[in-house]
């Protein structure tokens, strides 16, 4: 089996995270995975949703969103049909419940990071291009609250990174494109942390059933493309001179 892109089965796109882009936000990144780019941004919130008033902690949260022309064909902004679709929701509250994961709330204080990812050009992979570029852009804001005195120590407790998996013509690949994923017998996202630990799993038999086999196997697939992905992640760190 060949892939459409002539990839081997266990090769990431080209992959770049390039941090400190947006010259106003206090945490920034530019995830490319391939012809997939995100941009994702951080901003300190001095304020916490009502829930968490007085508690002593802080909250991560995130938006996500897909520009009119990221797609082959225009797509509305969601602002102008006057809500959020379903997709989007449950991508940003998975972007939000993978950063939180990694995340000493306590240790942030009483302030709000919001994430926005905005995806300039989608060719699959897009919520987890978000994760990856999301976990640099709010290492940045929370190395610039050290500096500034403002908090003690460092909230993160790890990183976080995210690839997508799948079975391809009965083959397990890694990091599908749009014409993989399109065409997937199983379609899989993997959330993982650096130490091994696995944060979220959505894996869903596009066209059958699938066994745990098939499942430990794009799993395999995704450790080793996430220990990649943390390798690009601390290097984007550095880059930003933190």
């Amino acid at each position: 089996m060949t892939r459409p892109s002539g990839r081997a089965l266990d090769a990431l796109r080209s992959v770049s995270l390039e941090p400190s882009v947006s010259l106003h936000a206090e945490g920034s990144c530019f995830a490319k995975f391939g012809n997939t780019h995100v941009l994702c941004t951080a901003s300190i919130d001095e304020r916490v949703p009502g829930f968490l008033r007085n508690s002593g902690k802080g909250w991560v949260t995130a938006e996500y969103g897909m520009l009119p022309r990221s797609t082959h064909s225009r797509i509305d902004r969601e602002a102008a049909r006057g809500k959020q679709g379903g997709r989007t929701l449950e991508i940003q509250r998975l972007i939000g419940r993978s950063l939180r994961a990694v995340t000493n709330l306590g240790a942030l204080g009483e302030r709000q990071i919001k994430i926005d990812c905005d995806v300039i050009q989608a060719d699959g992979g897009t919520r987890t291009a978000a994760i990856t570029g999301a976990w640099v852009a709010l290492r940045i804001a929370c190395e610039r609250l050290l500096l500034a005195g403002a908090i003690t120590q460092s909230p993160l407790t790890g990183q976080v990174a995210a690839i997508s998996c799948g079975i391809y013509q009965g083959q397990a690949v890694l990091d599908l494109d749009y014409d993989e994923d399109s065409a997937a017998e199983i379609d899989a996202n993997f959330v993982l942390t650096a130490d091994g630990q696995l944060v979220e799993i959505q894996a869903t038999g596009e066209e059958h059933p699938f066994s745990r086999a098939s499942l430990n196997e794009m799993l395999d697939l995704a450790e080793t493309g996430c220990n990649s992905l943390f390798d690009l992640q601390r290097r984007a760190v550095q880059d930003a001179g933190l």
